[in-house]
């Protein structure tokens, strides 16, 4: 087949293609070769694929053959935000490898969702990576339309603070050491600053002890008891506001009293504080260094307490903070000390978050006392009913990922199995129809019950 040579015209074009073809390659081969490649790769190759697919696009529409045409060329839909399906001006990479327009992406994290928007995976964490290469190709294609695209720093300009509201940022600060009515409304007002306005969020950053201040009618009391619940829900829930700027989080997390006040707020605040407070963990979790300084804290415990209690409203900011703290091996031994594992399997066995919590248990499962924990509890039938009737494959893949090591880890448990198989076939189908890590483990269970049927014969 003829070279089509739509890459041949632009050096600059061209070695940007080599570069993405270079990286899908990587990623197909990671893909093709690696039973236990994640979602994000294929979420990558499929990025790579459509900026290249822009690449291509780009380099057809600049050329002079198309070029008279370009007022009747729509924009890309590659270079679309997918939330506003509008030209995205400042894009970002989300965790979940989907690319965004920053202040849409950005409005729907502070909504507090914890989710893409695109796949509905859960977020691992919120930090928003430039995506310089769809911005410098939508940047070269408007220059081929004629069109200006303002700098996203301009953009941002309008939602600065000017003088007087930083003074009144400052005002705000000396009011939380004042007398509680005054403490009481300038929480409230700092909440809904921090919450509806990012510059305010980077300030607090960029002030000397001004999350400090922030913590002053919760740190003055000597007991919570003391202090007002809507003062506390305030004070905690612009914590969250907080967190959730990148460069903040850091800082954050490492202000002495931010995390202890966080862990009182989970046992002892209105059932918003604590969901609040569950969720500013979760965002102060997506730095590998906070998730070390928060485990060590002894966050775990109040965590899953709170995860047992099972609020609606608490749930899924648990169960989201409990996952990205066990990310680290160290947080896994203080999860299976605290209890996790048990909590885990209640809550599955009543339906309640399965999906989630799911995906904690499989990854508690590397954790030796963990398995063994399951295998008390009687997690086995549990999982081998969700295999058999659930629809969800990752859900599969995690039940089947968890039966492997109990497989390997307890003899005890092959009878329960080896009855499964016999009476519905559920391993030998996820074996054949299951994702490709689901049927290596699947086939992995099945040759384990062969070997133990052929020695018990050969006895």
């Amino acid at each position: 087949m003829a070279k089509t040579g739509v890459l041949s015209s632009d050096p600059t074009v061209r070695a940007k293609a080599v570069e993405l073809k270079k990286e899908l390659q990587r990623l197909v081969r990671t893909i093709v070769d690696d039973d236990d490649y994640s979602i994000h790769a294929i979420d990558r190759a499929k990025d790579a694929l459509c900026a290249l697919r822009g690449l291509i696009m780009f380099n057809k529409r600049s050329s002079p053959a198309t070029f008279k045409l370009r007022e009747a060329v729509p924009c890309p839909e590659e270079f679309k935000c997918p939330l506003s399906k509008q030209l995205m001006r400042d894009p970002v990479i989300l965790a979940s490898g989907q690319t965004y327009d920053r202040p849409f992406i950005q409005k729907w994290l502070n909504a507090g969702n914890r989710t893409c928007p695109r796949t509905q995976q859960v977020l691992s964490h919120t930090i928003l990576t430039p995506n310089h290469l769809i911005r410098e190709m939508i940047s070269q294609w408007c220059k081929s339309q004629g069109i200006e695209l303002p700098n996203p720093v301009q953009c941002g300009r309008e939602e600065g603070i000017t003088e007087a509201e930083c003074d009144r940022f400052f005002s705000l600060l000396d009011k939380l050491s004042a007398a509680v009515p005054e403490q009481k409304e300038a929480a409230k007002e700092l909440r809904l600053l921090t919450k509806k306005v990012p510059s305010f969020r980077a300030l607090f950053g960029e002030s000397i002890d001004a999350i400090t201040q922030l913590l002053t009618p919760l740190t003055r009391c000597n007991s919570q008891s003391g202090v007002h619940p809507d003062l506390q829900e305030d004070v905690i829930t612009t914590l969250l506001n907080l967190s959730i700027h990148d460069s903040n989080k850091k800082l954050v997390a490492e202000t002495p009293m931010v995390v202890p006040l966080l862990m009182e707020a989970l046992r002892s605040g209105t059932i918003e504080t604590r969901s609040n407070a569950a969720a500013t963990l979760f965002t102060l979790s997506a730095l590998d260094s906070n998730k070390v300084l928060i485990g060590k804290s002894g966050v775990l415990k109040p965590l899953i307490d709170l995860l047992d209690e099972g609020h609606p409203l608490t749930m899924k900011d648990v169960a989201s903070a409990i996952f990205n703290l066990c990310i680290i091996h160290e947080n896994k031994a203080r999860a299976v000390r605290d209890g996790a594992v048990r909590v885990i399997l209640k809550k599955i066995v009543d339906g309640v978050h399965v999906d989630e919590l799911l995906a904690i248990l499989a990854m508690l499962s590397t954790h030796q006392r963990a398995i063994e924990e399951m295998g008390e509890l009687g997690a086995v039938p549990c999982l081998l009913r969700i295999v058999r009737e659930s629809n969800c494959e990752r859900n599969k893949e995690n039940c089947i990922a968890i039966l492997h090591t109990v497989c390997l880890n307890d003899r005890t448990k092959w009878k329960a199995l080896k009855e499964e198989e016999i009476s519905y076939g559920t391993i030998s189908k996820l074996a054949q129809d299951g994702t490709s890590r689901s049927k290596r483990k699947a086939n992995g269970i099945l040759e384990r019950l062969r070997r133990a049927i052929n020695i018990t014969h050969t006895a």
